[in-house]
């Protein structure tokens, strides 16, 4: 069994890791099937917290290109500047000489520093009570076969029914994992690229978008079983749309924020 969500593996160079790219970590349409880009982040989140043996404080990856399964990302972590509570480093995924993600980072904690919290959880009703997305039957029966998401405002983005622009590009989702495993970095920075599927919502038409960064921001980790995320699309420019999220525990914790820009395109045949 693996460790994680996902099967990061350890060479015998503390540096270098590597990540199978199976169906279980891919989405998309088949025949052209790719690594979720949540994956990509959260496997580089959890390599640089491994060989620099601190939390990650913020993290930021660049998509550089698809990594497709059956093939292999090695992960390079480079550690530039370590400090006495702060290191900075950078996780380079690759799959042979191509180049997959970038994942710039600041990992340590500074003990005995002040806890507080300003932005509040949403009113949001209990996942039981929200609808689940329904998956589209052409997507591809992986990764988000392993994912429960549930809307707790907004419009799903396989609703038949989108007429309509949102007026605050506003959706909130409750989502889980349908499989045992702790909420950890990793596990946020894979949730929060979900923000890309809200994208829909906010114009009120079926669109197609796919990510050129994800950024995340993290605060304190605690227990919880479902990860209420509250989305906002921002705005929208010469081709592109911007988007930010907060996600919060079931006790309304925030635990990270993260933020996206992606490219518009058309919806898929």
């Amino acid at each position: 069994m693996p460790e994680l969500f996902f099967d990061l593996r350890a060479t015998h160079n503390p540096h270098r890791w590597y990540l199978p790219i199976t169906d279980d970590v891919a989405v998309g349409r088949e025949p052209h099937t790719f690594m979720f880009g949540g994956i990509g982040l959260a496997a580089g989140v959890q390599a640089l917290e491994r060989t620099c043996e601190r939390p990650v404080i913020w993290a930021t990856a660049q998509y550089l290109a698809y990594a497709r399964p059956p093939s292999v990302l090695d992960i390079d972590v480079w550690t530039p500047a370590e400090g006495k509570t702060v290191t900075q480093a950078r996780a380079i995924g690759h799959v042979g000489d191509k180049e997959i993600i970038t994942v710039n980072a600041a990992l340590g904690v500074r003990p005995g520093a002040p806890v507080d919290q300003w932005q509040q959880a949403p009113a949001a009703p209990a996942p039981a009570d929200c609808p689940p997305v329904e998956r589209d039957a052409r997507e591809h029966k992986g990764l988000m076969d392993r994912i429960e998401v549930r809307v707790a405002a907004g419009r799903a983005p396989t609703d038949r029914q989108l007429e309509g622009r949102s007026e605050d590009g506003r959706m909130m989702l409750w989502i889980r994992l349908r499989e045992t495993w702790p909420v950890d970095a990793g596990m946020l920075a894979l949730f929060g690229d979900y923000l890309p599927s809200c994208v829909s919502h906010a114009m009120g038409r079926h669109v197609w978008v796919n990510s050129l960064d994800n950024t995340i921001r993290f605060g304190p980790i605690v227990e919880t079983e479902w990860v209420l995320c509250d989305v906002r699309v921002t705005m929208m420019h010469g081709g592109f749309v911007h988007g930010a999220m907060h996600m919060f525990s079931q006790d309304g914790v925030l635990m990270a924020t993260g933020s996206q820009s992606m490219v518009l395109r058309a919806p898929p045949p």
